[in-house]
């Protein structure tokens, strides 16, 4: 993979364009995929934006959102854009089976493939151009940085600004994560200072959910929740029920992970959803407990050091029982 720079000069030659990222994609995802999209058409190319699979109503607001073709709904429209790109943007993902039924489309284009991402353990072989960047925030700082690194900035819009903040604060948990760098706040005050409205994005992301969210976030916490204090671990597991009880819809479970995060002690959080197809898994971390490891290892997953997802084809009681039985495993690194 030659380094994310070798593309500048080629910049200035319009292509058509396709930007991709994984599956129910979130503020980072759709943030940095809609803030690209917006940088590269000022530059003259011909670029759609295709979502593997459906996505949070409350990233709708993003300027461009309503153009992004959804691949499970719209396989042939988009199938057909796919064709015809010159260019396939990467972005907030670093393997193809993120992007769920896309993955072997993807794998199967003839075209250039450029990777823009901040986890860990990149498909390396399956890109020609891009970067990889574990220190990085976000994906919308590493859209920001090729915009400002290729000469750029002035194209910078209001617009792009917003998508880029809006990533920004969903990967830094509004500047409480680790990965909150200096850098990021040299980036927030120059979108400030081109006019970002930071609290309009705030109340857009976070103020923007329908009552049922609430009395099921209530619910959660209080009959979805056991803690395990001698092992300094939180779990929460959501069956299939509770969804249909309380009319949960995509991206009604964002953040929930992070609640019991702020119990005194507590060292790794894990979350489970039961999903029509499989159970998928969310887990976050304080301290030295590698999150990324320990999804890879057991739960077919991966991310960041601190925060990783995971997935399990078996039935939510027994991926719960597995999750029990690992967390004894891993009692030493969890005291």
């Amino acid at each position: 993979m030659k380094p994310i720079q070798d593309i500048y000069p080629l910049l200035s030659s319009p292509r058509e364009v396709v930007i991709t990222t994984h599956q129910k994609p979130d503020a980072d995802a759709m943030g940095s995929s809609l803030a690209l999209k917006q940088f590269l058409t000022a530059l003259g190319h011909r670029v759609t934006v295709i979502s593997p699979t459906n996505w949070a109503g409350w990233v709708n607001w993003m300027p461009g959102s309503r153009d992004v073709l959804d691949y499970e709904s719209d396989r042939g429209r988009a199938q057909a854009v796919l064709d015809k790109a010159e260019w396939l943007f990467c972005l907030d993902f670093n393997i193809f089976h993120r992007t769920k039924n896309l993955a072997q489309p993807l794998a199967n284009m003839n075209c250039v493939k450029i990777l823009i991402d901040h986890h860990q353990e990149p498909d390396i072989p399956s890109f020609d151009y891009g970067i990889s960047d574990t220190s990085k925030s976000s994906t919308c700082e590493m859209i920001y940085d090729l915009i400002t690194g290729s000469g750029h900035a002035d194209l910078i819009s209001f617009e792009i600004g917003e998508c880029i903040y809006a990533g920004v604060i969903g990967d830094t948990g509004s500047f409480r994560f680790s990965s909150t760098h200096a850098g990021v706040h040299t980036l927030v005050a120059d979108l400030k200072g081109r006019g970002l409205n930071h609290g309009k994005v705030h109340d857009l992301l976070y103020d923007n959910f329908l009552e049922n969210r609430l009395r099921f976030l209530g619910h959660v916490l209080l009959n979805r929740m056991e803690v395990f204090y001698e092992y300094n671990t939180a779990l929460i597991s959501i069956p299939k029920s509770d969804l249909l009880r309380y009319h949960i819809k995509t991206g009604d479970t964002e953040g929930l992970v992070n609640y019991p995060q702020s119990i005194q002690g507590i060292k790794l959080v894990a979350l489970v959803i039961d999903r029509d197809e499989e159970r998928k898994w969310s887990f976050r971390s304080k301290g030295d407990f590698d999150c990324n490891t320990f999804a890879r290892k057991y739960f077919e997953g991966g991310g960041h050091f601190n925060a990783a997802g995971g997935r399990s084809s078996d039935s939510i009681e027994k991926t719960v029982e597995r999750f029990k039985e690992v967390i004894k495993e891993n009692a030493n690194l969890l005291s």
